[in-house]
């Protein structure tokens, strides 16, 4: 086993103890508050809505951003960078996020997918190339992969790279839209297809802005986020050096997806902190708002949304952490499942708790004065960065599915050999057997196995009763998704408690964080656990012809 088969092993019967025993919680020490400190003075310094009045970043508090190493926090030591490890990075990124989204997105794109891709497949060249004058804030990078027409089908975007007839550059051609950090950037990381006759044998390139053909458009209109730069842009008949190409030609779309690991992440510690940061404020808010002559938080539905929140930035937290350790082992891991469920979590729970904040606050949160509305107008589009909710609602299904193919098609691939592939699929046995000394743990750890089981049972019996046409049964595909990420984060605060019970912490708080997730998973697992269409999902089809017809 494997940090890239965690779950997938979780699927199939077997258990990485030895991963799940090294568990590392987010970086909280001296290093990562320094930082966080500084960046806390710039922003009382260049307060949020006086950048969101600018609708930019002036250049002298970039220039101040350089100074703390802004541009550089994840990046080596040996190209200029500050030099955090994941779990410190992720950390301050937690921080940063609750502060102000709009310029924290500048570094956070920047860093955690826009030249992400340099240090993991670029080669040494490249790296003293472009980390060095990325690490000071001389050259933002961009990550662009998405088009006009082109969102989460990246396999089939229309950009292209094609090779010169002496072999000494390709020509790009074609657009990408909705780029962040467009109008700041030095540098991309650009994905084009190297065939057109082939999609998705696709190139990963490093693209400067200021090279002949390059044209950043304006900057778009939108509902928040308005001091970071989101723009279109063209590349017209570019010359890219072959020295310029990440990885090998065919590699562009492993390394695009690779990438985005970091992002989803990223975007689950940033979820983690804005939730965090939205409890305080309901805290204080739910103390001193009185009604019916007593603090609204005597109030339980006043209560139950400070516990969600509490309960979600927690478990928010500790996945992202847990999946930092992945990666960490295995900077290429393949763990699109596991930063999927982060990336559906996070930004779905901390959507609601961002609502609720501003609920709680009564009318004052509707006013621009506070920083609800703004928090909830900027946070808005991460559920839609990195893939959208609905996507990441069946995309763990789908890529289990696809492995499963992939096997079945490795063997006779006869009628007989597929059915006997799935018959024991149906009935596998699990093989693990984790025993913890308390009672909460232990039941957790129950549900887990049942998740587990049941995933591979609506998978296999799935395949043989739907056969190809599964891949269309999206509310089923959603389901063994919402049966996995539940497995997925009790696992993830399951290792947390136990790394803190063995060094001796008081983890009575965090059981009982845990007692309220199950509980919830428990209540889910029985809407979720069917393979069969549902009455509602029937009647669903009904309404919809109407609609249409």
């Amino acid at each position: 086993m494997n940090s890239d088969t965690f779950l997938k092993d979780i699927y199939l019967g077997s258990f990485d103890m030895k991963k799940f025993h090294s568990f590392k919680d987010l970086g909280d020490d001296e290093r990562t508050r320094e930082i966080i400190n500084q960046y806390r003075e710039l922003t009382e310094e260049y307060p949020a809505l006086y950048l969101e009045e600018e609708r930019n970043v002036p250049p002298e508090l970039l220039e101040k951003l350089k100074e703390i190493g802004f541009f550089g926090l994840n990046l080596p030591q040996a190209y200029g960078g500050v030099g955090l490890d994941l779990w410190q990075y992720l950390k301050v990124v937690e921080e940063l996020t609750s502060r102000d989204l709009a310029l924290a997105l500048i570094s956070l794109a920047h860093l955690s997918i826009g030249c992400k891709g340099i240090v993991i497949f670029g080669n040494e060249e490249q790296r003293k190339k472009y980390l060095v004058p990325a690490a000071a804030g001389e050259m933002i990078f961009s990550y662009a992969l998405t088009e006009p027409n082109i969102g989460s089908d990246a396999k089939n975007i229309q950009t292209t790279a094609i090779l010169s007839e002496d072999g000494s550059h390709y020509v790009l051609n074609g657009q990408k839209t909705y780029i962040t950090n467009a109008n700041y950037a030095g540098g991309l990381t650009v994905f084009a297809q190297l065939d057109p006759e082939k999609p998705g044998f696709m190139g990963a390139f490093i693209v400067e802005t200021s090279w002949d053909g390059v044209k950043i458009g304006r900057d778009m209109p939108k509902m928040g986020l308005k001091a970071c730069s989101t723009a279109a842009i063209q590349f017209k008949d570019v010359p890219v050096p072959v020295e310029n190409l990440l990885g090998k030609p065919g590699d562009g779309f492993k390394i695009a997806m690779s990438i985005l690991n970091y992002g989803r992440l990223a975007l689950c510690a940033g979820s983690a902190g804005a939730m965090s940061q939205s409890l305080l404020d309901m805290e204080k808010r739910s103390a001193t708002r009185t009604q019916f002559g007593v603090p609204i938080n005597s109030f339980e539905l006043i209560q139950e949304k400070l516990v969600q929140a509490r309960v979600n930035s927690y478990v928010a937290s500790t996945m992202t952490a847990f999946t930092a350790g992945l990666l960490a082992e295995n900077p290429k891991a393949l763990v699109a499942i596991e930063s999927s469920h982060c990336k559906l979590f996070g930004t779905t729970r901390a959507w609601s708790t961002i609502y609720d904040a501003l609920q709680v606050a009564g009318g004052s949160g509707y006013l621009t004065t506070q920083p609800y509305e703004k928090r909830m107008r900027d946070f808005r589009v991460t559920t839609i960065f990195e893939g959208t909710t609905e996507i990441h609602s069946i995309y763990p299904s789908l890529f289990m599915l696809r492995d499963l193919s992939r096997q079945i098609a490795a063997g006779e691939n006869s009628k007989i050999s597929r059915l006997v592939f799935l018959v024991k699929g149906i009935f596998g046995k699990t093989a693990w057997k984790p025993r913890f000394s308390d009672r909460a743990m232990n039941r957790a750890v129950r549900l887990v196995k049942a998740n587990g089981r049941r995933i591979r049972w609506m998978l296999h019996a799935g395949m043989l009763l739907y056969g190809r046409k599964i891949q269309e049964k999206q509310f089923l595909l959603r389901r063994i998704t919402q049966l996995s990420l539940y497995l997925y984060a009790i696992v993830c605060v399951l290792a947390r408690v136990e790394a803190a019970k063995k060094k001796g912490l008081d983890v009575s708080d965090d059981l009982t964080v845990l007692a309220y997730f199950t509980e919830e998973a428990h209540q889910a697992r029985k809407a979720d656990r069917t393979l069969f269409t549902t009455r509602k999902e029937s009647l669903h089809k009904k309404v919809f012809k109407a609609i249409i017809s």
